[in-house]
């Protein structure tokens, strides 16, 4: 496993005597399972409940005869509850881990048996196996820091009401076309005077009362979009004020033809802003752009990428390489995509674009990191970096 700030630092601080604690947690009960060798303690407390935490861990120690001095390693999985509990335990001095629920091993049965105890029980058994040295059974979450966490909320918080907006304008749409009306765009400031002169299939006006609730939704989306254009703008003034080494990142992807702010910004905020890769499988990873071979036997095939990775990434990816192989019609990356997939079918296409968007997270990882221009890429203008495409 990768050494990765906010999460264990290596193996050293696993040897020695450590206490082991797993930890399963859901909204109102959580259990928490003790390891000290071949003994085990499970209790049950009250979700969040610090207090009673911290008094079963000294418990715990008494129980196995510990002293007071002895470390203890714990472990939870990632979720709901995210990371505040990770950065109170380090601040207790406590080395925890956030686990990738996804990556732990479950039984193949049809019907397996399924409780918090048991989970407990598997996520404290893992633990005793990694504070053992073993390691490739589960992936650990590089827990970023709270700067980092917080400056993910402006992009993301616009994906959540860029999907309000079609929603709300889905809407008004649907129950427009349920009186034979068509209309293309209801965002439009005059779209209230033209609604009092629609007229449906006999020719009368839109009945009152649905009248009435097109007005209140249209309102919620005039808010919506309210919103979008103000957050852009936050956006835009990060992104020509920022002095710190993420917004000049940013400001760096710009610089390529056919990447825009909206597409730097969230990729050096999801991915190249606060992360360290070693290597391109990791980038590839980061995104489950990986393949997954099967291989069992005389049967082999080839099962297509893992999708194991920040979905957000792997969307944005694909949704860049397109505009990529537009815009850079000229770079090695889209004349290898034009060779191999482009005089195929859709299918083709499709299998290939998402073969290019690995391909193009590696070589923007490069130059952001080693400054290495995608070989064949044009570069944008200095003074059109603000005020380039916003893709």
């Amino acid at each position: 496993m990768r050494k990765a700030k906010g999460t264990l630092q290596g193996e050293d601080s696993t040897k020695g005597l450590v206490l082991k604690m797993a930890l399963e947690l859901s909204m109102s009960k959580w259990k928490v399972a003790f390891g000290w060798e071949e003994k085990s303690r499970y209790v049950t407390i009250g979700a969040r409940d610090l207090d009673r935490l911290q008094e079963e861990i000294g418990k715990a120690r008494k129980r196995f005869g510990l002293e007071e001095g002895v470390g203890v390693l714990s472990c939870y999985e990632a979720g709901r509850d995210g990371f505040w509990l990770h950065r109170y335990l380090r601040s207790k001095g406590v080395e925890n881990l956030v686990v990738d629920s996804s990556s732990i091993e479950v039984s193949r049965r049809k019907r397996r048996a399924k409780t918090d105890r048991l989970d407990a029980r598997k996520l404290l058994g893992m633990l005793v196996r990694h504070g053992g040295g073993e390691r490739g059974f589960w992936s650990v979450v590089r827990v970023p820091g709270e700067e980092e966490e917080g400056a993910r909320h402006l992009h993301r918080e616009l994906e959540v009401l860029r999907k309000e907006r079609t929603m709300h304008r889905n809407r008004i749409q649907s129950l427009l076309i349920l009186q034979g009306v068509v209309v293309k765009n209801p965002s439009g400031r005059k779209f209230l005077v033209e609604l009092e002169g629609m007229r449906r299939w006999d020719g009368q006006g839109i009945p009152e009362e649905m009248k009435r609730r097109i007005i209140r939704e249209h309102g919620r989306l005039r808010t919506v979009e309210e919103q979008i254009y103000a957050l852009k703008k936050e956006e835009e003034r990060r992104v020509r004020e920022g002095a710190d080494e993420a917004m000049g990142k940013v400001r760096k992807l710009m610089s390529l033809v056919g990447i825009g702010m909206m597409s730097s910004y969230k990729f050096v905020r999801e991915a190249f802003g606060w992360r360290e890769f070693r290597n391109r499988k990791e980038v590839g990873a980061l995104a489950g752009l990986t393949p997954t071979p099967y291989d069992s036997g005389g049967r082999g095939r080839e099962q297509g990428v893992s999708k194991a990775g920040n979905g957000r990434i792997r969307a944005l990816a694909v949704e860049m390489a397109w505009v990529w192989n537009r815009f850079q019609p000229r770079s090695k990356l889209s004349q290898w995509y034009q060779e191999r997939f482009e005089g195929g079918g859709k299918r083709m296409r499709r299998i290939g674009i998402v073969a290019l968007a690995r391909r193009l997270l590696i070589a923007l990882w490069r130059y952001l990191e080693k400054g290495v221009i995608p070989e064949g890429a044009r570069l944008r203008p200095a003074r059109a970096l603000i005020t380039g495409p916003k893709a």
